[in-house]
């Protein structure tokens, strides 16, 4: 279980579409096997919110309208065109497989990449402890999706 908050960067460069840029503030608890992330605006205004539970998966944005989907990744696509790993990102923010993961490890034994199922997540750390959980993530998938995260602060979830 964790909880972070953090800035975010999104990149979608998509054949013979324009460019997508996004980014933002993220606060993100992951507890009992289900997650509430809240994203903002860089300036701190409520963007979206989404939940997931094993039973559903519930977006609600700004303007009041809730999307629902029994799977996550289903419900990230339908709602934004793009099949993110969302299932698997509590995992691999911390460095661990969602499944079958080619893992490389630094000096300190800490991930310093993943590769599984076509994304990569590439691992910084701002310190040399090697119990330190990740400084920034950046998740790729074939040039075509680039997600990068600041996480600012760990705590403990509640």
């Amino acid at each position: 279980d964790f909880a972070l908050e953090g800035r975010f960067a999104l990149r979608i460069t998509m054949p013979g579409q324009a460019i997508q840029n996004s980014g933002g503030r993220l606060s993100w608890t992951h507890q009992n096997r289900r997650d509430r992330v809240l994203l903002a605006s860089p300036l701190g205004y409520g963007l979206a919110e989404i939940e997931t539970t094993p039973e559903i998966s519930r977006l609600r944005t700004a303007d009041g309208k809730t999307s629902e989907s029994a799977d996550p990744d289903t419900l990230i696509e339908e709602v934004t065109g793009q099949r993110l790993p969302v299932s698997r990102l509590p995992a691999w923010l911390l460095g661990r497989s969602g499944g079958k993961a080619r893992i490389d490890p630094d000096a300190q034994g800490r991930p310093v990449r993943l590769a599984e199922d076509g994304w990569q997540v590439d691992y910084s750390y701002e310190d040399e402890n090697p119990s330190a959980l990740p400084a920034r993530l950046t998740l790729s998938r074939n040039g075509e999706i680039e997600l990068r995260l600041r996480i600012e602060e760990w705590k403990d979830a509640p």
